[in-house]
């Protein structure tokens, strides 16, 4: 059970005077010890594929760097726990922290999990990196400026860079437009943004119709019929959980998905059940951070790639990349901060501050941590093709973008950003 930070803070002072009574120092104590790193991600539910994902990448990466001395001359540990639900979640965060005694917490894909995560992160003064989670209240930053927490891009990012796909290679080319996207923050939000960025360039249009299904909705027939009904020019989705693939097959059943523009900026989530037989060529669709594809990958991205690819007979899709991100950050911190301490094992509070301003190359290309906290990392969108061995579509043409275009600056509101952000359409 979860408990207070006095009872935390007691417990790590104790170590510390049990570790000075016989003449050694933590640090040394440390060094001799496997570094042990708590991942939280979901196994089961409606995101147990993008938490499998990330699974996987981060135990592909803990064998590649403990068959190299692992991370600071300590061998890697992970400790796996489930992302549930925000109460069960913070539970197993404070069991990661207080009994596993872990040395840093990674994983949390879910908003609201993040959102309820996060307080507590800081409470307990314990190193954590979230993969896909953020502290965002909608669009909004509820921790600006926390110390122990490290967080990812905002959740808009996708969604804006679609919206600048679609402005630059469509615009002329349609006015009515409808939304189907799923009933909770990030979906209303993406909706709202995409929008707004419309209105940004004087873009002419109408919504005609805005579907909003729950989460885990499976039957979506009816919101395929009102779209129908709408006969929009263009249709913008952040549907990305199982329930867009069994929207896919709705919609082409219906005739839904022909002569109509497609924008699905998080459709990567689930790009290998894609499949050409109902997702047709030419949709605008976002791989966030990870394109399994791309031709511009590092040696090391097509390694893993090819791994994944043998292993589980599949193709990782982005949150692998967030995951290696987060191990790999801490990884390039920990061995950062030794340097600057001649060797020695560095403190919390050191791996932190080499954690800000630094810069690694990730699965999906570079990433960083912005001095807020937030990651910054490279997205690629493109237009869906069937020209390839597999039997889901892949991306013909595409571009790449730094989130630094593509999210809010530090302590920026989002709708105001919005409104005099320098885009490149």
């Amino acid at each position: 059970m979860f408990i207070s930070r006095r009872r935390f803070l007691a417990s790590a002072a104790a170590v510390g005077t049990a570790a000075a009574s016989v003449g050694i120092s933590a640090p040394a104590i440390a060094q001799n010890k496997p570094l042990r790193i708590g991942i939280l991600a979901p196994r089961s539910g409606i995101a147990a594929a993008p938490g499998l994902n990330g699974i996987r990448a981060v135990q592909w990466a803990t064998e590649r760097y403990n068959a190299h001395g692992g991370i600071g001359g300590r061998k890697v540990e992970l400790v796996i726990e489930d992302e549930s639900s925000p109460k069960d979640t913070i539970e197993r965060f404070s069991k990661l922290v207080q009994q596993d005694k872990v040395d840093c917490v990674q994983g949390i894909i879910s908003t609201g999990v993040g959102l309820a995560l996060g307080p507590v992160v800081e409470e307990a003064r314990a190193l954590t990196i979230y993969w896909d989670g953020t502290t965002q209240d909608g669009v909004n930053e509820t921790i600006p400026n926390p110390r122990y927490l490290f967080r990812s891009t905002d959740n808009e990012c996708e969604a804006v860079m679609s919206s600048l796909l679609a402005i630059k290679y469509w615009k002329g080319k349609f006015v009515t437009v409808a939304g189907i996207n799923p009933d909770y923050s990030y979906g209303r939000n993406n909706m709202a943004a995409f929008i707004a960025i419309l209105k940004r360039f004087n873009i002419e249009h109408k919504v005609v119709t805005e579907q909003w299904p729950k989460v885990g909705t499976m039957d979506l027939t009816s919101h395929v019929a009102a779209l129908k009904a709408a006969k929009p020019d263009l249709i913008f989705s952040s549907l990305l959980f199982a329930d867009l693939p069994i929207f896919m097959k709705q919609a082409h059943a219906a005739g839904l998905t022909e002569g109509v523009k497609l924008v699905f900026p998080a459709a990567g989530w689930q790009h290998t059940l894609m499949k050409k037989e109902f997702t047709p060529e030419g949709m605008l669709f976002g791989h966030n951070t990870l394109y399994f594809a791309n031709p511009n990958n590092s040696a090391m991205t097509r390694e893993f790639v090819d791994w994944y690819a043998k292993t589980y007979n599949d193709y990782p899709e982005w949150e692998a990349d967030r995951a290696y991100f987060a191990l790999a950050s801490y990884k390039a911190a920990v061995e950062k901060a030794m340097k600057a301490k001649g060797g020695s094992w560095p403190s919390q509070d050191d791996i932190i501050d080499a954690m800000v301003g630094l810069s690694v190359d990730s699965l999906g290309g570079k990433g960083g941590w912005r001095k807020d906290h937030i990651a910054d990392q490279t997205f690629v969108q493109g237009f869906t093709t069937h020209k390839n061995a597999y039997d889901f579509v892949t991306l013909g043409t595409f571009e790449s973008r730094y989130s630094t275009e593509l999210q809010k600056p530090p302590g920026a509101n989002f709708w105001e950003w919005i409104k005099t952000a320098q885009f490149n359409v």
